[in-house]
């Protein structure tokens, strides 16, 4: 993602925010996984919208109208012995050079710097609740100020939640967001394709996860969530990731796998017969899954409510549950007191971009927002039909979903995710290849 694209965001949230206000985001912690051995850092999704900065232990101040710089970013100072250890660090003039900011200083003197800056504002906007310790420091801010109103210390008068703001920039993508978005699916398609290539009985579910993440790591890309990799009964558990279990002939295999590569998100899952070919019920259930995804993704149009994609996929799951004999009655009234749900419980699909299941209100008030141009989501129905008495024998442990992203344009859908193979003839060709 290019500088500009960086400084283009700031400029448009401080245009909101407007001249007395002051926006504070700290970047995210660093982790600990076990005792002394950490996670591998990922930065705080809302700081890196903002500012490109990938380092911990930062903070980020936008104040518009300030006369010394509106952006200001407090970070770790240039430290050979730590970055031996540690690696590179940008120090206060590298986030000046390389990260557009106006002006920067050395973290461990934000005490004495941002009460200053926080002082000359009539608001504040910040994101509570994130990060514990920080919200600590922010009230310790503010409560010192305010010890001395007394003496002609100005205080602020109003906190604002800045998510309120910036996660709805964050539901329109640009062009250079849309692109990178591309670029995530694209990766994530390969590695599906790959996957489709090797499954075959006797294989167990972490060599098909390694797959994956072989093909992620190769193209410089991490999963942007952990593999669902569920054959036979695992299948029908909606977020199985054990993935330790053989794969055997005559069942099938729901893998639900995505990348993250500069920051952005796939978010895709297909269903493949382990042997190879879809036995009758599994194509039976597997067509009415299909069908029921693409009537969801021709309601993804601009104008449309959020939805209505949901709507179209639960009106053809119930026809084709009712069709196989799992559910009685007249189909509007199945909907009506939603007997789908035993075998279709989740929505059929969520926001996606720097987040899996990404920032943004599915409602505006109580109505379901429109879709407009710019955004992004997934579009995911499934069937489950675990091994019950309600669920009779040849159908026991089918579990299908079928998954792709899709960004909403004044076009119609446009699949980020296309080119997948889903149509079970083509699946089952490319298994064979």
């Amino acid at each position: 993602m290019k500088p500009e694209e960086f400084a283009r965001r700031r400029d448009q949230l401080m245009r909101m925010m407007g001249k007395g206000g002051i926006a504070i985001l700290p970047a995210a912690p660093v982790r600990k996984r076990s005792r002394d051995v950490e996670y591998r850092f990922r930065q705080d999704s809302d700081f890196y919208y903002l500012t490109g900065f990938a380092e911990p232990n930062a903070v980020a101040v936008l104040a518009p109208g300030r006369e010394n710089g509106e952006f200001v970013l407090f970070c770790r100072e240039r430290d050979s012995e730590k970055e031996l250890w540690d690696g590179s660090r940008s120090g206060p003039d590298g986030a000046i050079e390389s990260f557009g900011a106006d002006d920067a200083f050395p973290v461990d003197d934000i005490d004495d710097i941002l009460p200053g800056m926080i002082e000359s504002c009539s608001r504040v906007y910040y994101t509570m609740g994130m990060y514990t310790d920080f919200d600590s420091q922010i009230a310790e801010w503010i409560n010192s100020l305010r010890s001395r109103g007394a003496r002609g210390v100005h205080t602020p008068q109003e906190f604002v939640a800045l998510d309120h703001l910036l996660h709805d920039m964050r539901l329109y993508k640009s062009r250079a967001e849309v692109t990178a978005m591309r670029r995530a699916a694209r990766v994530a398609v390969g590695a599906h394709e790959r996957a489709m290539r090797m499954v075959r009985p006797g294989l167990f579910e972490y060599e098909v996860e390694a797959e994956y993440r072989h093909e992620f790591r190769r193209n410089d890309a991490w999963v942007s969530y952990s593999p669902i990799v569920g054959s036979g009964r695992n299948a029908c558990t909606l977020h199985y990731v054990d993935n330790n279990c053989e794969l055997k002939a005559g069942d099938l295999v729901l893998i639900d796998a995505g990348c993250e590569l500069d920051y952005y998100a796939s978010d895709i899952t297909r269903t493949l017969p382990v042997s190879g070919r879809f036995s009758t019920e599994q194509r039976a259930v597997y067509e009415i899954v299909l069908e029921a995804q693409l009537a969801a993704i021709d309601k993804v149009r601009k104008g449309n409510h959020w939805n209505d994609p949901h709507d179209a996929a639960v009106r053809v799951i119930t026809r084709g549950l009712k069709k196989l004999g799992l559910l009685e009655g007249t189909l509007n009234r199945l909907i009506r007191d939603a007997a789908y749900q035993p075998y279709f419980m989740h929505r059929t699909g969520h926001w996606l971009g720097m987040d899996v299941h990404d920032v943004g209100d599915y409602k505006v008030g109580e109505q379901w927002r429109l879709l407009e141009s710019g955004m992004v989501m997934t579009v995911e129905p499934g069937i489950y039909l675990p091994a019950t008495s309600k669920v009779p024998a040849r159908f026991r442990n089918i579990g299908v979903r079928i998954e792709d992203d899709v960004l909403v344009t004044g076009k119609g859908p446009d699949v980020l995710s296309k080119g997948l193979a889903k149509d079970p003839d083509r699946v089952e060709a490319l298994m064979a290849a």
